[in-house]
């Protein structure tokens, strides 16, 4: 086959995102420059932006130094660390913010970008046009995973990507941190894999941007018209019928653990105080549960007394999704912007996220402005969720009562 396939999938990706991307940015365009254009200025001068956000994080003076930094490695290496959330102008995807700074800067043909990550905010995210001969991408994510960057803020954690992306073996170190995490390496697509594995991007990429384009005429058309509500009702009714579903299931759990207390001999149960104590903290949070986390929080109780009653406690519920079930395994966590590291239950799914630099699925709840957020992000004060992780943190029940004694 005399065709270039590798050249042909990157030129029609670019023009898939050259199409995702220029839309939003140019929609933004006006009187006053888009974020994309204020960062992409900024960068033209300096090869690192901080958002004032970051800025107790990543002062001045680590600026100048990340900057020499770069440098020193020759490579075109570009530093990108703004917060990013549902919604803002990259609607909180670290992509779309990479894909539109390139956009903005077509002078530079060549272009390594170090990221923050928009949706799991303990970790970077590294892009690399027009191919990623540095192993950007793997040398980023490998950054977070090393001992030596266990407690270390976002200015040294920037400063190790751009050193392992230097040092052109990212890969390689990527397979090494990840292998340290439960004794075996993260598994890769092999480059010899199933024939004509490559055949389909040259179908699917055309076919997508056309889809893409025609979806771009079809919203401007629409611009300028009052949004159907059919749609906002359908989603609603889906989240009511969810919501509805889990309510059901967190009952039963707590009509089982009660059951079980009435069944248990005391004087074989030594915790049967504490499971009756659970049974009753999970019965009031049902009474009163205002959505999916109250409902969790039921979930995560009944657990506890199960757990009481058994007289082995296991592990509780998955710290970042309650929902997922009773946690796998213990893996320490540290988020984005704080030195400490949590040691957090997890899931098996959410493991697998973790060690694949993938955002895990995460419980949200609203924040005091009415702003979706992972409920971990809600003030402590504010939330008993937040304050013990669905058990990961400090028992549920004891959060439980310590702050309905504080009530009191």
């Amino acid at each position: 086959m005399s065709i270039d396939v590798k050249r042909v999938i990157t030129v029609l990706a670019a023009l898939l995102l050259a199409a995702l991307t220029t839309a939003p940015a140019r929609a933004a365009d006006g009187d006053a420059p888009s974020a994309g254009q204020r960062i992409a200025e900024a960068l033209r001068t300096s090869p690192v932006y901080v958002d004032e956000a970051y800025a107790d994080a990543v002062p001045p003076s680590r600026q100048r130094q990340l900057a020499d930094r770069i440098r020193r490695t020759g490579l075109p290496v570009k530093v990108v660390l703004t917060p990013l959330t549902k919604g803002d102008a990259f609607d909180g995807d670290s992509g779309v913010l990479a894909g539109i700074v390139r956009d903005r800067l077509p002078e530079q043909r060549d272009l390594i970008l170090i990221t923050t990550d928009g949706e799991f905010p303990d970790s970077l995210n590294g892009y690399e046009w027009p191919a990623d001969d540095h192993q950007t991408r793997d040398a980023v994510a490998a950054a977070g995973l090393l001992d030596e960057t266990r407690d270390a803020g976002l200015a040294d954690l920037t400063a190790k990507a751009v050193d392992l992306v230097a040092e052109g073996k990212g890969t390689r170190r990527y397979e090494e941190a990840t292998k340290d995490l439960d004794g075996t390496p993260v598994s890769k697509p092999e480059s010899g894999g199933a024939r004509g594995w490559w055949l389909w991007p040259l179908a699917a990429v055309p076919a997508l941007a056309l889809t893409v384009l025609a979806t771009r005429a079809l919203v401007r058309s629409r611009s300028r018209r009052t949004a159907p509500a059919i749609p906002q009702l359908v989603f609603a009714t889906a989240r009511a019928a969810d919501e509805a579903e889990l309510r059901r299931r967190a009952e039963a759990e707590v009509l089982a653990l009660g059951e079980a207390t009435q069944a248990a001999d005391v004087s074989t149960t030594p915790a049967l105080q504490r499971a009756l104590d659970a049974y009753a903290a999970a019965g009031r949070v049902l009474d009163e549960a205002r959505g999916v986390p109250d409902l969790a929080g039921a979930l995560a109780l009944a657990q506890e007394g199960q757990d009481a009653l058994a007289g082995s406690p296991g592990l509780p519920l998955c710290f970042f999704n309650p929902l997922h079930g009773r946690a796998a395994r213990r893996t320490g966590w540290r988020p984005l912007g704080r030195r400490d590291r949590l040691d957090v239950a997890v899931c098996r799914e959410c493991a697998d996220a973790l060690r694949g630099r993938r955002a895990p699925e995460v419980l949200t709840d609203r924040d005091e402005d009415g702003r979706t957020v992972p409920y971990f992000e809600v003030p402590a004060g504010r939330s008993v969720w937040a304050a013990t992780g669905y058990g990961s943190l400090t028992p549920v029940l004891d959060g439980f009562t310590s702050r309905s004694a504080r009530a009191r």
